[in-house]
């Protein structure tokens, strides 16, 4: 860059403040960028908010809201309920799949609370033959999976699974320590 003989007279201190500046860069492609990492942290925030839309929450259905009607409804099903379950994993093992029990404690379709009665349907948009996994058996034996594949299978997100997990842990930890056992014995 030259300086005019004026700017050449001045004080150096003064050269900077007054010398002109030429921009290297059109401020068009400057704001481009920005634009465009605005544009995709938006779409990251989009792309998870319609991720979990994909899967509808889990739905509760509390003993004590059901009517009477309902009550009676369900108490008429028992006496078709009269079939053979698998007893043990073996027969269990090499049922048909989708499993059809869905009564089994081990089947994702739903969760009884034993406290309260009340049912939570973990899949209320699909049926169970659509389901691609339905066993929590069948799951574990294929080995370890990540939080994020564990939360596809059990309709949660992958930080709830994490504090499940956790929760989990400890609870195990405490139980071995009333038992007097310790780690790596």
């Amino acid at each position: 860059m030259q300086l005019s003989p004026e700017e050449e007279s001045m004080d150096p201190k003064m050269q900077l403040t007054a010398a002109p500046v030429e921009p290297d860069v059109e401020l068009e492609e400057l704001d481009q960028p920005e634009e465009q990492a605005e544009v995709a942290e938006i779409s990251r925030k989009i792309r998870r908010r319609q991720r979990r839309r994909d899967r509808p929450r889990s739905r509760t259905i509390a003993m004590k809201r059901l009517t009477r009607e309902e009550m009676r409804q369900g108490a008429l099903l028992i006496p078709f309920m009269n079939y053979r379950r698998p007893q043990t994993r073996a027969e269990c093992a090499c049922g048909e799949r989708p499993c059809p029990y869905v009564s089994c404690k081990y089947h994702l379709y739903l969760d009884v609370n034993p406290e309260t009665g009340s049912i939570k349907l973990n899949f209320p948009h699909m049926e169970v033959w659509d389901m691609q996994e339905t066993c929590a058996l069948d799951v574990a034996d294929r080995g370890g999976i990540t939080l994020e594949e564990v939360g596809e299978i059990m309709n949660l997100t992958r930080e709830r699974i994490r504090q499940v997990e956790v929760r989990g842990l400890l609870k195990l930890k405490m139980t071995a320590a009333s038992d007097g056992i310790t780690p790596g014995s």
